[in-house]
């Protein structure tokens, strides 16, 4: 199992660091354009100054401390919104992507039910 736990970490990490680092620096290939109403939802997040930034720099963040090995259960409960809502945009609004998409969340699931015993104080009655 650590060997699967440290495997999944790299791996969840090396996505979020890529991905978040090519926003900054577009290094990977372009993709096509999505469909209209991706970009609609895509030109709202655009449109605010702080919001992309913001997001990318929290995916860089997360994948450095994932690759690292430091505060993972925090930076998983960190990435898990975001994870989904990659996970609901490549559902519902370009589903070339889903692919990915759905590997993240497994990825985040597995790492999750990994590190299962430090959430575990979360769930005792006050």
């Amino acid at each position: 199992m650590n060997k699967a736990k440290l495997a999944v970490r790299v791996i969840f990490g090396l996505m979020w660091v890529i991905f978040g680092l090519n926003f900054f620096f577009q290094f990977l290939p372009p993709q096509p354009p999505p469909p209209e109403d991706a970009m609609k939802f895509l030109g709202g997040l655009m449109a605010n100054p702080y919001m992309m930034p913001l997001i990318k720099g929290i995916e860089v963040t997360v994948g450095v401390l994932l690759l690292v090995n430091i505060a993972v259960p925090l930076a998983l409960v960190v990435i898990a919104p975001i994870t989904v809502n990659i996970f609901l945009f490549h559902s519902v609004l370009a589903p070339a992507g889903a692919g990915l998409a759905i590997l993240m969340v497994v990825l985040n699931v597995f790492l999750g039910i990994a590190y299962f015993n430090s959430y575990k104080p979360l769930f005792k009655r006050g």
